[in-house]
């Protein structure tokens, strides 16, 4: 597959993520849901924007031939700074696509790097690229001061969850495992089966965005039970399961609570739909 299919394919998974409704806890185009300083037209300003970086991302992987793959995600971390900078001045300062800078990143160039190398699946490689992540990004922090940490830092330190990176450094098992299975199984219009496929993963995994809005790593087992009733009213393709979902998301815009972990695993999974043509 050459790099422009591969680049289509991920500004695709951006675009299709955030058109995907109703998302509880989520910007759709009917609802900004809890975040009022954004809307899907923003979006669509920042996925397009990442355009160069996609580019670049792909390049880098069809590029690089030295045997450690962990040199191959320094060289895209450092192009992913300026693609961030890139975001921001797109949406005005408004964090839309910060994880998808990073792990749609990581997989564009995971996929290129497979394409080019005829070698490994794509969760090996992107286990390959990212050896050592979470002990080199964590190795510090007992040493910074409280103030200065990141949410998914303490997340780490008071709860033990590493979030993306521990996702990431382990070839992203929600998306292998859970995600890409509920899409291949999933029946309906491209809306139906992304929103059961969302749901399937909100079920599976600890979403960092969630607990850091909650202040509660118990909120898990809330958002978990919320996804299992959505299943038990019949998902997607059915008006209860629908009806629900418009419920949901009150109820996290009433408490500021947002799903935007699982939002970025939509986006991968999207992306490895689109190339296995699971998502046609």
């Amino acid at each position: 597959m050459d790099n422009k299919r591969i680049v289509n394919h991920a500004l695709r998974a951006l675009l299709y993520e955030v058109t995907v409704n109703p998302k509880p806890g989520l910007v759709d185009p009917l609802s900004a849901g809890p975040h009022p300083d954004m809307n899907a037209f923003m979006f669509i300003d920042s996925a397009l924007s990442l355009e160069p970086y996609f580019d670049a991302c792909a390049a880098a992987g069809a590029t690089y031939t030295a045997a450690d793959l962990t040199g191959l995600f320094q060289q895209i971390r450092h192009i992913g700074v300026q693609a961030e900078r890139t975001m921001f001045a797109a949406t005005n300062g408004v964090n839309t696509h910060k994880g998808a800078v990073f792990s749609l990143g990581v997989l564009v160039t995971a996929s290129a790097y497979q394409s080019q190398h005829l070698n490994g699946d794509l969760a090996t490689i992107v286990r390959a690229m990212l050896m050592g992540l979470t002990a080199n990004d964590f190795s510090t922090l007992n040493a910074k001061e409280p103030a200065t940490l990141t949410a998914g830092e303490r997340q780490y330190l008071n709860y033990g969850i590493k979030g993306i990176r521990g996702e990431a450094e382990a070839g992203y098992p929600t998306v292998m495992q859970v995600a890409l299975p509920a899409l291949q199984r999933s029946h309906g219009t491209i809306n139906q089966r992304l929103l059961d496929t969302l749901m399937a993963i909100v079920q599976a995994t600890v979403d960092t965005n969630l607990v850091k809005r909650a202040q509660d790593p118990h909120v898990i087992d809330w958002v978990h039970g919320q996804a299992q009733r959505y299943f038990d009213l019949g998902g997607s393709r059915s008006e209860a399961g629908m009806a629900f979902l418009r419920e949901l998301n009150q109820i996290f815009v009433d408490r500021n609570y947002s799903l935007g972990g699982s939002a970025d695993l939509l986006i991968l999974t999207i992306f490895i739909g689109l190339q296995l043509q699971i998502l046609a």
